[in-house]
């Protein structure tokens, strides 16, 4: 059975037509770069998250540094974010000689809480980067008072969460990533809503935020060739949008599935006293960019790996360090020990494919494997 993490090759030929159709269409007319298509993806986005504005950019990671940028920080400024996450969060924040703070995420749902993100505030926090972690939304809403209570901007990090819907306390939903000051999203293939190559977008509310972000990501311009501030070349192909304008048509239906895959391993895995299965934030759906259990036994995690791949099953560890001890960000306030829960959920989450394409048959033979492990 060829299984894998992603089936982006399955997924593809269900609406190859399409895509090809709309790719030749590109090259036919040339308008490679900021073609009309781009601008009707990022209407269709808009309109989709229920966004003011988007702005479209090379990739994820260009997203999160085009927001820090377009906030006015200055040098030696204090950003938070999670030590349970992707480099990517953490690294433009360090690129831009800002400070990156550090902070415990919920051992039960992998995100920030608004206890931890206010605990590691100071006189120097300017701002905080919530993730979204494997699919679902932190807990935004008391995230967002402490937010305007110390006057903090608040940056959401839904690069694995886009479609999910958040709901506050009054009933009102708000998609991920439209919450915040600005939100941040890669299109890496693999990603929920994911393109061919690399790309990024930007989401804001803020009108002025959203003119300072577009004319950064455009060589600091807003007319051409009158350079206002210092900016960035970061933009989406015209190609790719047209890919991506295709897929978010299809973006809902893919959570669906998805949610399917999750529901099938959380029935035949629920019960078991050594796994636990991904918990639920009460209050935001899933969207399951990835299905991420944890072990009660770090020793078993690795075993369980060896065994899974021995039997043709694919899984992945993320994240397999936390950020305070990785080479980049080690320094002497901090080391092993210190981010206690950061440090056992790298020793004990372990992700099983999940994807759009997964059928019974093949949930029953992973499944099948993972109950066949020998503790």
């Amino acid at each position: 059975m060829n299984l894998q993490m992603v089936d982006l090759r399955g997924q593809y030929q269900h609406i190859k037509e399409e895509i090809d159709t709309a790719v030749l269409q590109v090259i036919d007319s040339t308008a490679f770069i900021n073609g009309p298509q781009v601008k009707q993806f990022s209407d269709n986005l808009e309109q989709y998250l229920g966004v003011k504005h988007v702005i479209p950019c090379a990739n994820g990671t260009d997203a999160l540094q085009i927001a820090l940028m377009a906030l006015g920080l200055q040098p030696g400024d204090e950003v938070i974010v999670p030590c349970f996450t992707y480099v990517a969060t953490a690294e433009v924040i360090a690129l831009l000689q800002l400070k990156p703070v550090m902070t415990e995420v919920d051992p039960v749902t992998f995100n920030l809480t608004a206890e931890l993100f206010e605990k590691a505030i100071t006189p120097r926090t300017k701002a905080v980067v919530p993730v979204h972690l494997f699919g679902q939304c932190a807990d935004m809403e008391p995230i967002l008072a402490v937010a305007r209570k110390h006057n903090i901007f608040v940056i959401e990090d839904t690069a694995q969460a886009i479609g999910a819907d958040y709901t506050f306390s009054d009933g009102t939903v708000k998609k991920a990533g439209t919450m915040g000051d600005i939100g941040c999203t890669s299109f890496f293939p693999s990603k929920n809503l994911g393109c061919y190559g690399d790309g990024g977008a930007l989401f804001t509310n803020d009108s002025d935020l959203f003119q300072k972000i577009k004319m950064i990501a455009n060589h600091g311009q807003a007319v051409k060739y009158h350079h206002e501030v210092v900016g960035v070349n970061s933009r989406l192909d015209t190609i790719q949008a047209v890919i991506l304008d295709i897929k978010l048509k299809h973006l809902d239906s893919y959570a669906r599935a998805r949610n399917t895959a999750a529901a099938y391993y959380d029935k035949a895995l629920g019960q078991l006293d050594w796994i636990s299965i991904p918990a639920r934030q009460h209050n935001s759906t899933h969207v399951f960019h990835q299905y991420t259990l944890r072990l009660t036994d770090p020793a078993d995690r690795d075993k369980l790996k060896a065994h899974l791949e021995a039997q043709k099953v694919p899984a992945m560890v993320y994240y397999p360090i936390a950020l305070h001890l990785q080479q980049a960000f080690k320094t002497k306030a901090f080391g092993p020990g210190d981010f206690p829960v950061s440090e056992m959920l790298c020793s004990q989450v372990i992700s099983l494919p999940i994807h759009t394409e997964l059928t019974d048959e093949q949930l029953d033979f992973i499944v099948n494997a993972v109950l066949s492990f020998k503790r």
